[in-house]
């Protein structure tokens, strides 16, 4: 038993679940839908280090936990902004970051797509010439890897364009430039504020047409987009309107289940910053999808919800500390320490919540180690054990 914080003040005892047998893992591909964890980086805790020095990683740790997607059947979504790109990584980590997974992946034979962006740039001070220049960079490199590009959205361009027409010329040219289908991220302001007002409009019916603009000329240069405006109902029209062959990845942490799930009329892959976490459990249910099963599939990932909900509560872009706290616990690290200092953007309280929700779950391959550390935690702040 720990004693855990309560929101409004004082602590409440828990009892961790007890260890039970793992779900035996499935192996080979998933086969109903593609499915991409978005990966978060593990820092090197004995780096001397302050919140605005270049990124520390801890390579070794960080490419073991992707060989733990892989080995679940997943792909792996690299240098994303689970990975904290513009939030503690910057593009010389990520682009090392690019080039160590890209190999790692070539060597397990896992699949790969990585964030093109223009994060090597000031974004205040940047015009549309040198945003181009910077995503054409971050491409080649991408590409020279092996791997599929994502083409993330730009704070740089968010600042730079003047009006649709500048988000149409600038994605027409990189669609043009690419060698294969990329990925297209839509990011909402809730997952980076700086992106408000992206694709030209922050009426999002307006942006929504730019954005199929976009795809429209150029369908055979684009695999799928990526949506990530936690509206569910957004991305089922939006995905009814895509190019044929042109696939919808769910980014909505909200509401993933009935996505993925599809009605008669499509559904949507996924790729997701809570499947990092959720990483065997998402295989497990995805695997009983392919099934045909899709009420089990639901029973697997439906309860999952809670807890997604939690990390990714406002403000938004911090739950990539949530994300790297159950990876501490579940043990694919040795410690809660993140690029950036990030690991203090959550209160207490949150991540207490977090831990009592994944040990509900059965997130934890050992209960007990979990508890340990969460106990440890707690103690360090203040919270007696």
């Amino acid at each position: 038993m720990i004693r855990l914080p309560r929101p409004g003040g004082g602590v409440r005892e828990y009892t961790p679940r007890p260890a039970q047998a793992p779900a035996p893992a499935g192996t080979g591909p998933l086969t109903s839908r593609t499915v991409f964890s978005a990966a978060h980086v593990v820092a090197d805790p004995y780096a001397d280090t302050t919140p605005d020095s270049p990124a520390a990683v801890d390579w070794d740790a960080t490419l073991a936990f992707r060989r733990h997607l892989w080995a679940q059947g997943l792909g792996v979504a690299e240098a994303m902004d689970t990975a904290q790109r513009g939030m503690g990584l910057d593009w010389a980590g990520a682009a090392e970051l690019i080039r160590r997974s890209a190999a790692e992946a070539k060597a397990v034979g896992g699949r790969i797509a990585c964030g093109v962006g223009t994060d090597q740039l000031a974004a205040a001070s940047a015009d549309l010439v040198t945003v181009r220049q910077a995503y054409e960079e971050q491409l080649a490199l991408v590409e020279e890897t092996g791997s599929q590009a994502i083409l993330m959205a730009s704070r740089a361009l968010a600042a730079a364009a003047e009006d649709p027409d500048d988000y149409l010329d600038t994605y027409a040219h990189l669609l043009r430039q690419a060698s294969e289908p990329v990925i297209l991220h839509w990011l909402g302001p809730m997952f980076d504020p700086a992106l408000d007002g992206y694709w030209g409009s922050a009426d999002l019916d307006t942006a929504t047409e730019t954005f199929l603009e976009v795809i429209a000329a150029h369908p055979d240069k684009v695999d799928g987009i990526k949506v990530s405006l936690l509206d569910a109902q957004r991305e089922i029209d939006l995905r009814r309107r895509l190019p044929e062959g042109v696939r919808c990845y769910t980014g909505d942490d909200f509401h993933y289940p009935e996505l993925i799930a599809g009605d008669d009329q499509g559904f949507s892959h996924a790729l997701l910053g809570i499947f990092d976490p959720l990483g065997p459990l998402a295989a497990r249910a995805v695997r009983v999808l392919d099934t045909g099963d899709v009420k089990g599939f639901r029973e697997i990932l439906d309860p999952t919800v809670e807890l997604s909900r939690h990390l990714f509560q406002a403000p938004t872009r911090f739950y990539k500390t949530g994300v790297v706290f159950l990876a501490w616990l579940a043990g694919h690290q040795d410690h809660f320490t993140m690029v950036g200092g990030l690991q203090s953007a959550r209160s207490l309280p949150h991540l207490a919540r977090a831990y009592e929700l994944a040990d509900g779950l059965g997130l934890f391959p050992d209960p007990e180690l979990a508890a340990s550390r969460m106990a440890s935690l707690l103690t360090v702040y203040g919270v007696p054990q």
